[in-house]
């Protein structure tokens, strides 16, 4: 397959090809781009995390796509479900942009549920960015090698939610080889989807455990300050026992036996009250069954908490 019309090839030696990719032991010779290469030449965060996501992960990455797109900061991300459309689309909608590195070529859209965030990415000023020829399908070798270039763009990686074994190891082993700095996001030790963030932060990952730590860590790593606060929005109408369900879920996703146990309610009255939580989109059903607070509930707390 040929190059598409509004693809660019980026040769080594080349003015807009990446300086930070010039670090890596063996830079690739060529990269394939759509959008605005220069944005790969300017300030910008990785965020990466699990594919399978809890709505806490995918909260946490959209928070981050967020302030850092609000502190002038470039997203990049590798497209994939769960954290990583989660932070570009967090980016794209507080106006950033975002670089989308591609295990595919750069012209295939994998998977094809980030066709959205590809197309938002180019028409915000961003780019599509892949080590593969025009036309690549996907290759379970090529993400490695796609994974060290998302963490080598970036002066800083951000993990979202991890768990282990993970596939985000490889990025932030790569962020760590380059002498990037890492940051991520602390779980529940009772949560398995975190005990990879909760790893890497025991071993010398910077812990970022809430939005305010965030806001520091991008000023101190880029010199930027953030032009925008999000506005206060509250938990509004919930009941004593629907506030202590809060509690309970913000720490741990559970199943409705234990969660009536440890609000100290019979399953039926904890039924009831899981049903006008749904209804109020507090509170969804992961995969497995167990209870986890929404993306809207995470984004709503964290505020009640910075304001008391």
């Amino acid at each position: 397959m040929g190059r598409p019309d509004d693809g660019i090839e980026l040769h080594r030696g080349d003015e807009r090809y990446p300086r930070a990719v010039e670090e890596l032991a063996n830079p690739p010779q060529t990269l394939y781009a759509r959008g605005d290469p220069d944005v790969l030449n300017l300030p910008s965060l990785s965020i990466i995390g699990a594919r399978k996501s809890t709505p806490y992960g995918r909260t946490i990455a959209e928070m981050t796509g967020r302030i850092a797109a609000e502190s002038g900061v470039v997203v990049v991300s590798g497209g994939a479900r769960g954290c990583d459309q989660a932070g570009g689309m967090g980016a794209l909608n507080a106006g950033g942009r975002h670089v989308v590195v591609l295990g595919t070529g750069a012209d295939v859209v994998y998977p094809s549920s980030a066709a959205s965030l590809i197309d938002r990415a180019l028409r915000q000023g961003g780019c599509v960015l892949s080590l593969e020829p025009w036309g690549t399908q996907p290759m379970r070798w090529a993400f490695p090698k796609r994974n060290q270039v998302i963490a080598a763009l970036s002066e800083a990686t951000f993990v979202a939610e991890a768990g282990m074994p993970s596939g985000t190891f490889s990025t932030a082993e790569a962020a760590n080889a380059l002498g990037r700095e890492l940051l991520a996001a602390p779980g529940s030790i009772f949560s398995p989807e975190s005990r990879g963030a909760n790893y890497l932060i025991a071993n010398g990952a910077c812990c970022v455990s809430d939005e305010e730590a965030l806001e520091v860590a991008i000023s101190r790593i880029y010199g930027t300050l953030r032009f925008s606060r999000p506005e206060t929005h509250g938990l509004s109408g919930l009941d004593a026992s629907g506030r202590r369900a809060v509690d309970i879920l913000i720490a741990n996703p559970m199943r409705v036996d234990d969660l009536a146990a440890a609000l100290g309610v019979d399953p039926l009255a904890c039924l009831r009250l899981i049903g006008d939580l749904e209804v109020r989109g507090i509170v969804e059903r992961l995969v497995d069954g167990r209870l986890a607070l929404s993306g809207f509930a995470l984004h709503a707390f964290t505020r009640l908490g910075q304001n008391g």
